[in-house]
């Protein structure tokens, strides 16, 4: 799992799971490893969104708190 310390690289994905407007997880990774968590997390919370997206780069614009 991705800490701070850590900087996304350009390839990476960032998955989410949604409860609402309220994100509950959420999971930096290499694209093959983003892709097996969102399979995992799409059948743990079936009735829940999971997103997955590029991840911006730590002090880009798009980052958010992480």
């Amino acid at each position: 799992m991705t800490t701070l310390a850590d900087v996304p690289r350009s390839t990476d994905r960032r998955v989410r799971v949604w409860f609402g407007e309220h994100v509950i997880a959420d999971y930096t990774a290499e694209p093959a490893k983003a892709l097996r968590y969102q399979a995992g997390m799409t059948r743990r919370f079936a009735s829940l969104r999971v997103t997955i997206e590029p991840a911006a780069p730590l002090g880009s614009p798009d980052a958010e708190d992480r």
